[in-house]
């Protein structure tokens, strides 16, 4: 799942390090609307979406990319997608919030409003981790991200977390050490 300024296209480098899979990808283009669409409406969508492509039973793994992590998360646990979620990997996520949100209304920007430190979202989210302990997490981040601020805040919390060597947010899908591991964990069976 694509984060709010980005479309599927932000992942072509990162299907070249893929190479061939074995696997079927859904890469959803979702009208994020520069962050005033609601998370969980984006949510919803990313909920059609998936039943559309894969049915409402198989079991899938995720990845989502800076608010697109934070979709897939609340699809996860508050729309019952933990019932067929395998894995879950989240790049540069603010599933703590980040500063950046901190002083955009939520009129009319939702979405961002969404990622506030302390939003009722992710209390929300991080006030119940039951639904995300049975599945495999694992959480990339930038320890000097200047749009999940800090940086750490871009992590779940369940599951391991790993570090990226990069110094922007755009760089964790583009700088080649990066999409190398992060290709490895999405290779893994």
């Amino acid at each position: 799942m694509h984060g709010m300024l980005d479309s599927s296209r932000v992942f072509d480098r990162l299907l070249s390090y893929l190479g061939e899979l074995q696997r079927p990808l859904l890469l959803p283009d979702l009208p994020l609307r520069f962050g005033m669409t609601p998370i969980t409406e984006s949510a919803a969508l990313l909920a059609a979406r998936i039943e559309a492509a894969f049915g409402a039973e198989q079991p899938i793994d995720l990845f989502g990319f800076s608010m697109g992590g934070v979709i897939a998360r609340t699809w996860i646990q508050m729309m019952g997608g933990h019932r067929r979620t395998r894995r879950f990997i989240s790049v540069a996520s603010p599933h703590h919030g980040t500063l950046t949100a901190q002083p955009w209304p939520r009129r009319p920007m939702a979405g961002i409003a969404d990622l506030k430190q302390g939003s009722a979202l992710l209390r929300q989210l991080n006030g119940d981790l039951s639904s995300l302990e049975a599945i495999e997490c694992c959480s990339f981040y930038s320890g000097i991200d200047l749009v999940v601020v800090p940086g750490w805040r871009a992590v779940l919390p369940v599951g391991a977390q790993k570090m990226l060597p990069v110094w922007t947010h755009p760089q964790l899908l583009n700088d080649r050490l990066s999409l190398q591991l992060l290709a490895e964990e999405l290779k893994r069976p």
